[in-house]
């Protein structure tokens, strides 16, 4: 008897609200067709009344033409609750056609001129914005939805009722849901076919209510078979959801959209609400999915955009709160990737992807009205970018299967630049997936993924000699080459889109050699296969490239751009490669050897972009040249190896810049030329080295020429810089900010030469470091002192350009340098090898006042010769100071005729530089006056 009484209660509430809505509809229409009579000034039945319309004219298209259909006839239809702008154009003889703009089709410049139903008033209204209007539809049909949603769940909670109470058995409580769905679909579709459903009829949204609400029944009946008592296999309840889907693909045909926002949110959430807090199985994708591609289904024909939109995002949604349930991570990429499909097939209902362009990049980059991509296309793209983002988090988190990620990556590439490559608006979907494997690669290093500690344990030292190589990264590798082979070949289908050709043929080069070069510098696959087979795995990428650069050369007739982005990416792979496979000095003289290629091929085929890599290659060949190996490596290295070293580049680095002289690369020639010089002065100052002390060895003292030898390289690079800073263009400040921490590094180096490590100052017993080595003039002295004075005053007269702060600073220190190595060596004449000596002897104090009497006139000459008034002072301060110095220091140990042959000398010297010093001051007065 409960059982009847519950029977008869659940039937008897919907066809009770179906007669009340009813009742109130048709009086509902016809006090509104009483009023709109009276409006029109005519009573019921007379001339002129407004006939109202049994059913509203519904709106399909048939291709490219849009035309009005009955909608007996129309089948899947558009109708006005989509509140689309409708203009008409019409022809002679023929009805008014109309033309709809949705978010399928924007309205087109080309389109025909509009007739409209009524003359225009005052100036045009806008466009109504679409989330008003979607505010307005809530506002308006909310009641719907509750009163759907209360249904919907009258039937789930039916079924949680039967199983707390025991009242019927499992197999008749899940047929007691689905009857209860179909009575509720049956009832929706009596008053669609009566009454209607849209337009102005008054029973709108009622049968969208009942037959959505029956839908979510069904549904959740199909759900608790499997989840809850496990009535059916999986397989079964596929089959069920399938045909429960069917259904509500081919209702939301011929009902208004209510029916569709119900149907798909109802049936996404009723997993939840049937199975309470239980562990999520991995067959929900599949449901999930099946949501998705009703809502797109549906949306594909009736085209109202949102649906399909939050078709989508259920799907998404529902599957992420699923894979966090614990449903697995295989289901999780699966169903993913069928998502993005399904967002490229379904809203235009074709297997071979067509969508018109524009992409979604060139519209965001040339941002005008008009071009805005189709709805389908916006569509593809944002499931496009949703999956691998999802997959790039995935990745964060710890897999059973991590290597599923790349994989499902790559296949997405490939899907979109194999099998949508006839779709121009989807031409940009394949950059997402690609950046997402990249990112992939970089993101596994860093947070130590799952992937790259798999990888990471079979490294060769703890393999048993007897495994096989793993295919780790031969797989990673061959992924990466995949995409960018797939993208050569979109790159080299003919099409009239410059930039789309550039962007296609830059991932055809980038994406396989970022990925080999990542591996390199985060996953250490030597470690793992060896450096041999590594390396062969860079040259076939490497390889790769060369032939994409003579199709791109073949294809292009003229414009090599492309072709030149192929041979920067082969010359880079073949320079990483060799960094594996050679020697230091192999090394060196094979970038060197790169350089001369890239810049033969810049002159052969008009290649700025060689530019590039010349620049990179240059600074890794100093960087060699001067820090690692460096020039602690040319002191104690074999000579042949050195000189082969240092002569080979900088011989590459001549022809290289002879080759490209008469192009104008300014940055590129500036570069080599600077960096000639650099090693050149460098290579010259390790040869003297070598030569003035053939035994050095690690573990000695310091000394005074070591300290400034290390300053030497900082010197260089700190001139080297500054020549470059004068080219001007986008590095000048960086370049300038190189220079200012190597004259740092430099002055900290000179100044601890000239002070502490002084063998002025040397102490106690002589040791090695304290002694001055060498030939007078052209010895040790020479090196600390002379060597980085005349590097400094020669920079000085061949940058022109520099400021003047910069150029008084190197002739201030170039100065001073001489004169401390001009002093060093007066008292070395005198005493030796050991500076250190106490007290100073009459003739070693004497040759000082001959030198700085000897540089006052040199000084007073150039005053004279450059009619420079400041050297002129300068002169005479010199001589007094020398002046000075007889008087006080020299006259103190001078007797008898020394003394007066010694200040007859001095006092003839000084009138003569007296009388000089009084005619060029005279000279220059008269050049200030002007006579």
């Amino acid at each position: 008897m409960p059982l009847i009484i519950l029977a008869v209660v659940l039937f008897s509430v919907p066809v009770c609200i179906i007669i009340l809505f009813v009742r109130t509809g048709e009086l509902s229409t016809k006090i509104a067709a009483l009023e709109r009579q009276i409006a029109a000034g005519s009573g019921p039945g007379q001339e002129g009344g407004a006939a109202l319309p049994s059913r509203p004219v519904a709106l399909a298209r048939d291709g490219a033409a849009d035309r009005a259909i009955a909608p007996e006839a129309a089948g899947p239809v558009l109708t006005a609750d989509v509140a689309p702008a409708v203009t008409t154009t019409q022809t002679p003889g023929t009805a008014a056609l109309p033309i709809v703009s949705t978010p399928w089709r924007m309205a087109s410049p080309q389109d025909p001129p509009t007739s409209p139903a009524l003359p225009a008033q005052g100036p045009p209204a806008k466009p109504p914005d679409r989330w008003s209007g979607m505010a307005d539809w809530l506002r308006a049909t909310w009641i719907y939805v509750v009163a759907a949603a209360s249904l919907g769940l009258a039937g789930i909670f039916f079924v949680q009722y039967g199983m707390e109470r025991g009242l019927l058995p499992p197999g008749l409580r899940v047929l007691a849901a689905i009857l209860f769905g179909l009575a509720l679909i049956g009832a929706g579709e009596w008053i669609r076919r009566r009454f209607g459903d849209e337009g102005l009829t008054s029973t709108i949204h009622l049968p969208s209510v009942f037959s959505g609400a029956g839908l979510v029944s069904i549904f959740a009946a199909v759900l608790a078979a499997r989840q809850l008592y496990g009535l059916v296999s999986a397989e079964v309840a596929f089959a069920g959801h399938l045909a429960t889907a069917a259904l509500a693909v081919v209702l939301g045909w011929f009902y208004g959209p209510l029916l569709a926002g119900v149907g798909l949110i109802g049936a996404a959430l009723s997993p939840f609400i049937v199975a309470g807090g239980s562990e999520a199985a991995p067959w929900l994708y599949a449901y999930f999915a099946l949501i998705a591609a009703v809502g797109l289904g549906i949306d594909a024909v009736r085209r109202w955009g949102w649906v399909s939109v939050l078709a989508l995002a259920l799907g998404y949604g529902m599957s992420i709160l699923s894979h966090a349930g614990g449903a697995g991570e295989l289901g999780w990429v699966t169903a993913l990737l069928v998502l993005a499909i399904m967002a490229v097939v379904l809203p235009r209902l074709a297997l071979i992807p067509s969508h018109p362009g524009p992409y979604t990049a060139q519209w965001i980059l040339r941002r005008t009205e008009g071009d805005a991509p189709s709805m389908p296309v916006r569509l593809a793209f944002g499931a496009g970018l949703v999956t691998s983002l999802c997959l790039v988090a995935l990745s964060w988190s710890p897999m059973d299967m991590p290597i599923l990620v790349p994989v499902a990556l790559t296949l997405l590439a490939l899907a979109y630049l194999l099998w949508a490559d006839r779709a121009e608006g989807l031409s940009d979907l394949c950059l997402l997936p690609a950046v997402g494997f990249v990112v992939i690669l970089v993101v596994e290093a860093l947070n130590r993924g799952a992937l790259f500690l798999e990888i990471a344990a079979q490294t060769v030292a703890g393999r048993p000699p007897e495994d096989s190589l793993p295919l780790s990264i031969s797989l990673l590798v061959g992924l990466a080459v995949a995409m960018s082979a797939a993208a050569a070949r979109r790159a080299l289908q003919p099409r009239e889109d410059r930039a789309l050709d550039l962007g296609l043929g830059l991932m055809s080069v980038l994406v396989a050699p970022l990925a080999v070069a990542i591996l390199e510098l985060l996953w250490a696959p030597a470690r793992i296969i060896g450096t041999y087979p590594w390396a062969l795995h860079i040259l076939g990428v490497a390889a790769l490239a060369t032939a994409l650069a003579t199709r791109f050369a073949k294809a292009d007739a003229g414009n090599m751009q492309r072709a030149a982005h192929a041979i920067l990416a082969a010359l880079s792979l073949i320079a990483l490669a060799l960094f594996l496979l050679t020697t230091a000095t192999a090394l060196t003289l094979a970038l060197g050897v790169l350089v001369v290629v890239a810049a033969a091929l810049d002159r052969r085929f008009g290649l700025p972009e060689m530019g590039l890599f010349i620049q990179l290659a240059v600074a890794v060949t100093t960087w060699r040249l001067l820090v690692d190996p460096g020039v602690a490596w040319a002191l104690d290295g074999p000579i042949v190896a050195v000189l082969l070293a240092f002569g080979g580049v900088i011989a590459a680095l001549d022809v290289a810049w002879q080759r490209i002289r008469a192009q104008e690369r300014t940055l590129t020639l500036a570069v080599l030329e600077s960096a000639a010089a650099g090693l050149s002065a460098v290579f010259a100052n390790v040869l003297l080295t070598r030569w003035m002390i053939p035994e050095v060895q690690a573990g000695l003292p310091v000394s005074h020429w070591q300290v400034t030898l290390s300053a030497l390289p900082w010197l260089v690079l700190m001139l080297a810089q500054l020549y470059r800073a004068e080219a001007g263009g986008t590095l000048r400040k960086l370049r300038q900010g190189v220079a200012i921490i190597a004259a740092a590094f430099a002055a900290l180096f000179l100044l601890a030469a000239v002070v502490p490590m002084n063998p002025l100052f040397a102490s106690g017993p002589p040791d090695r470091a304290d002694l001055v080595t060498g030939p007078l003039l052209l010895d040790s002295l020479f090196l600390a002192y002379a060597v980085p004075a005349l590097i400094l005053l020669a920079a000085r007269a061949r940058l022109p350009r520099l400021a003047a702060p910069v150029r008084a600073g190197f002739l201030t220190v170039g100065a001073a340098l001489l004169g401390v190595y001009a002093g060093l060596e007066i008292r070395r004449f005198w005493q030796g090898d050991w500076l250190g000596v106490p007290g100073v002897g009459q003739g070693e104090l004497y040759t000082y006042t001959l030198a700085m009497m000897a540089l006052g006139a040199g000084l007073l000459y150039q005053a004279i010769r450059r009619r420079s008034d400041l050297i002129r002072r300068i002169a005479m301060i010199v001589i007094g100071l020398t002046i000075a110095k007889v008087f006080f220091l020299d006259a103190a140990g001078l007797t008898g005729l020394t003394r007066v042959f010694s200040f007859l000398g001095l006092g003839l010297a000084l009138a003569g530089l007296a009388l000089l010093n009084r005619w060029a001051g005279k000279a220059a007065d008269r050049e200030g006056s002007g006579s």
